[in-house]
Protein backbone atom coordinates (compact mmCIF):
# COMPACT_ATOMS: atom_id res chain seq x y z
CA UNK A 1 0.00 0.00 0.00
CA UNK A 2 2.84 2.38 0.89
CA UNK A 3 4.52 1.59 -2.42
CA UNK A 4 1.36 2.58 -4.24
CA UNK A 5 1.27 5.93 -2.46
CA UNK A 6 4.91 6.60 -3.21
CA UNK A 7 4.33 5.68 -6.84
CA UNK A 8 1.28 7.96 -7.02
CA UNK A 9 3.15 10.79 -5.26
CA UNK A 10 6.11 10.53 -7.65
CA UNK A 11 3.84 10.38 -10.67
CA UNK A 12 1.82 13.34 -9.52
CA UNK A 13 4.87 15.47 -8.75
CA UNK A 14 6.34 14.73 -12.13
CA UNK A 15 3.20 15.16 -14.18
CA UNK A 16 1.02 17.70 -12.45
CA UNK A 17 1.37 20.56 -10.03
CA UNK A 18 -2.35 21.33 -10.24
CA UNK A 19 -4.31 21.84 -6.94
CA UNK A 20 -7.42 20.09 -8.30
CA UNK A 21 -5.40 17.05 -9.20
CA UNK A 22 -3.86 17.13 -5.75
CA UNK A 23 -7.36 17.11 -4.19
CA UNK A 24 -8.35 14.13 -6.31
CA UNK A 25 -5.16 12.36 -5.29
CA UNK A 26 -5.86 13.07 -1.62
CA UNK A 27 -9.40 11.73 -2.00
CA UNK A 28 -8.04 8.56 -3.59
CA UNK A 29 -5.49 8.19 -0.78
CA UNK A 30 -8.23 8.65 1.85
CA UNK A 31 -10.34 6.04 0.08
CA UNK A 32 -7.36 3.65 0.10
CA UNK A 33 -6.84 4.32 3.82
CA UNK A 34 -10.53 3.71 4.58
CA UNK A 35 -10.39 0.40 2.66
CA UNK A 36 -7.37 -0.56 4.74
CA UNK A 37 -9.32 0.33 7.92
CA UNK A 38 -12.23 -2.01 6.92
CA UNK A 39 -9.94 -4.92 6.06
CA UNK A 40 -9.27 -6.23 9.63
CA UNK A 41 -13.02 -6.62 10.29
CA UNK A 42 -13.54 -8.33 6.98
CA UNK A 43 -10.54 -10.58 7.56
CA UNK A 44 -11.95 -11.52 11.00
CA UNK A 45 -15.24 -12.43 9.34
CA UNK A 46 -13.42 -14.46 6.69
CA UNK A 47 -11.37 -16.21 9.38
CA UNK A 48 -14.50 -16.90 11.40
CA UNK A 49 -16.27 -18.30 8.34
CA UNK A 50 -13.31 -20.47 7.42
CA UNK A 51 -13.09 -21.68 11.06
CA UNK A 52 -16.79 -22.57 11.00
CA UNK A 53 -16.36 -24.38 7.69
CA UNK A 54 -13.37 -26.24 9.12
CA UNK A 55 -15.34 -27.24 12.23
CA UNK A 56 -18.30 -28.35 10.09
CA UNK A 57 -15.93 -30.41 7.96
CA UNK A 58 -14.39 -32.03 11.07
CA UNK A 59 -17.86 -32.68 12.46
CA UNK A 60 -18.89 -34.36 9.20
CA UNK A 61 -15.71 -36.50 9.27
CA UNK A 62 -16.35 -37.59 12.87
CA UNK A 63 -19.97 -38.34 12.08
CA UNK A 64 -18.90 -40.44 9.09
CA UNK A 65 -16.35 -42.32 11.25
CA UNK A 66 -19.01 -42.90 13.92
CA UNK A 67 -21.49 -44.27 11.39
CA UNK A 68 -18.86 -46.55 9.88
CA UNK A 69 -17.76 -47.83 13.31
CA UNK A 70 -21.37 -48.42 14.36
CA UNK A 71 -22.01 -50.39 11.16
CA UNK A 72 -18.78 -52.34 11.61
CA UNK A 73 -19.68 -53.19 15.21
CA UNK A 74 -23.18 -54.24 14.17
CA UNK A 75 -21.71 -56.55 11.52
CA UNK A 76 -19.26 -57.97 14.09
CA UNK A 77 -22.11 -58.59 16.56
CA UNK A 78 -24.23 -60.35 13.93
CA UNK A 79 -21.29 -62.46 12.77
CA UNK A 80 -20.46 -63.44 16.37
CA UNK A 81 -24.07 -64.41 17.09
CA UNK A 82 -24.17 -66.53 13.93
CA UNK A 83 -20.89 -68.25 14.84
CA UNK A 84 -22.17 -68.90 18.36
CA UNK A 85 -25.40 -70.39 17.01
CA UNK A 86 -23.38 -72.61 14.64
CA UNK A 87 -21.18 -73.76 17.53
CA UNK A 88 -24.23 -74.61 19.62
CA UNK A 89 -25.74 -76.58 16.74
CA UNK A 90 -22.59 -78.47 15.83
CA UNK A 91 -20.78 -78.34 19.19
CA UNK A 92 -22.09 -81.71 20.30
CA UNK A 93 -21.34 -83.24 16.92
CA UNK A 94 -17.84 -84.40 17.85
CA UNK A 95 -19.10 -85.98 21.08
CA UNK A 96 -21.91 -87.77 19.26
CA UNK A 97 -19.45 -89.02 16.64
CA UNK A 98 -17.27 -90.41 19.45
CA UNK A 99 -20.26 -92.18 21.00
CA UNK A 100 -21.45 -93.83 17.78
CA UNK A 101 -18.93 -96.72 17.92
CA UNK A 102 -20.04 -97.47 21.48
CA UNK A 103 -23.70 -97.48 20.39
CA UNK A 104 -22.80 -99.81 17.49
CA UNK A 105 -21.10 -102.16 19.95
CA UNK A 106 -24.15 -102.08 22.25
CA UNK A 107 -26.41 -102.97 19.29
CA UNK A 108 -24.17 -105.91 18.40
CA UNK A 109 -24.13 -107.03 22.05
CA UNK A 110 -27.93 -106.84 22.29
CA UNK A 111 -28.26 -108.96 19.13
CA UNK A 112 -25.67 -111.43 20.41
CA UNK A 113 -27.42 -111.86 23.78
CA UNK A 114 -30.52 -113.36 22.16
CA UNK A 115 -28.51 -116.04 20.35
CA UNK A 116 -25.60 -116.44 22.80
CA UNK A 117 -25.15 -119.73 24.58
CA UNK A 118 -21.99 -118.71 26.44
CA UNK A 119 -22.73 -116.13 29.16
CA UNK A 120 -19.03 -115.48 29.79
CA UNK A 121 -18.49 -114.21 26.23
CA UNK A 122 -21.46 -111.83 26.61
CA UNK A 123 -20.03 -110.51 29.89
CA UNK A 124 -16.65 -110.05 28.25
CA UNK A 125 -18.24 -108.15 25.36
CA UNK A 126 -20.13 -105.84 27.73
CA UNK A 127 -16.92 -105.20 29.71
CA UNK A 128 -15.14 -104.26 26.46
CA UNK A 129 -17.94 -101.84 25.56
CA UNK A 130 -17.82 -100.29 29.05
CA UNK A 131 -14.03 -99.85 28.83
CA UNK A 132 -14.39 -98.29 25.39
CA UNK A 133 -16.97 -95.82 26.69
CA UNK A 134 -14.87 -94.95 29.77
CA UNK A 135 -11.83 -94.27 27.57
CA UNK A 136 -14.03 -92.04 25.39
CA UNK A 137 -15.05 -90.07 28.49
CA UNK A 138 -11.39 -89.67 29.54
CA UNK A 139 -10.52 -88.38 26.08
CA UNK A 140 -13.15 -85.68 26.57
CA UNK A 141 -11.84 -84.67 30.01
CA UNK A 142 -14.45 -86.53 32.10
CA UNK A 143 -13.27 -88.41 35.20
CA UNK A 144 -15.06 -90.39 37.88
CA UNK A 145 -15.13 -88.98 41.40
CA UNK A 146 -13.52 -91.46 43.76
CA UNK A 147 -15.90 -91.85 46.71
CA UNK A 148 -15.46 -95.31 48.28
CA UNK A 149 -14.27 -95.02 51.90
CA UNK A 150 -13.26 -91.40 51.33
CA UNK A 151 -13.82 -88.54 53.76
CA UNK A 152 -17.09 -86.79 52.95
CA UNK A 153 -16.24 -83.81 50.72
CA UNK A 154 -19.06 -81.32 50.24
CA UNK A 155 -17.42 -80.11 47.00
CA UNK A 156 -17.65 -83.58 45.40
CA UNK A 157 -20.25 -85.59 47.30
CA UNK A 158 -23.97 -85.26 47.92
CA UNK A 159 -25.10 -86.98 51.11
CA UNK A 160 -28.36 -88.84 50.68
CA UNK A 161 -28.53 -90.26 54.17
CA UNK A 162 -26.51 -91.13 57.28
CA UNK A 163 -26.33 -94.57 58.81
CA UNK A 164 -24.49 -95.89 61.85
CA UNK A 165 -20.89 -96.54 60.82
CA UNK A 166 -20.05 -100.25 60.55
CA UNK A 167 -16.67 -99.52 62.12
CA UNK A 168 -15.06 -96.67 64.04
CA UNK A 169 -12.75 -95.71 61.15
CA UNK A 170 -15.76 -95.12 58.80
CA UNK A 171 -17.31 -92.35 60.93
CA UNK A 172 -17.67 -89.23 58.75
CA UNK A 173 -16.63 -91.21 55.69
CA UNK A 174 -18.51 -92.54 52.68
CA UNK A 175 -20.00 -95.92 53.54
CA UNK A 176 -21.90 -96.59 50.31
CA UNK A 177 -21.94 -95.10 46.81
CA UNK A 178 -25.47 -94.82 45.39
CA UNK A 179 -24.60 -92.98 42.15
CA UNK A 180 -21.20 -92.15 40.67
CA UNK A 181 -20.17 -88.53 40.29
CA UNK A 182 -18.13 -87.01 37.47
CA UNK A 183 -15.69 -84.13 36.99
CA UNK A 184 -15.10 -82.51 33.61
CA UNK A 185 -12.01 -80.30 33.28
CA UNK A 186 -11.81 -79.68 37.07
CA UNK A 187 -15.52 -78.84 37.33
CA UNK A 188 -18.02 -81.14 38.99
CA UNK A 189 -20.73 -81.97 36.45
CA UNK A 190 -22.50 -84.47 38.72
CA UNK A 191 -21.99 -84.93 42.45
CA UNK A 192 -21.51 -88.46 43.75
CA UNK A 193 -24.57 -89.52 45.75
CA UNK A 194 -23.31 -91.20 48.89
CA UNK A 195 -24.31 -92.63 52.26
CA UNK A 196 -22.26 -91.36 55.20
CA UNK A 197 -21.36 -93.26 58.36
CA UNK A 198 -21.97 -91.58 61.71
Amino acid sequence: MAKKKEQVNKDTKKNVENPEVEEIIEDVEKADDSECADTPEESDQVEQLSREEQLEKECAEYKDKYIRLAAEFDNFRRRTLKEKADLIKSGGESIILGMLPVIDDLDRAANAISTAQDVDSVKEGIDLILNKFQSFLKQNGVQEIDADSQEFDIDKHEAITKIPAPSEDLKGKVVDLVQKGYIMHDKVIRYAKVVIGE
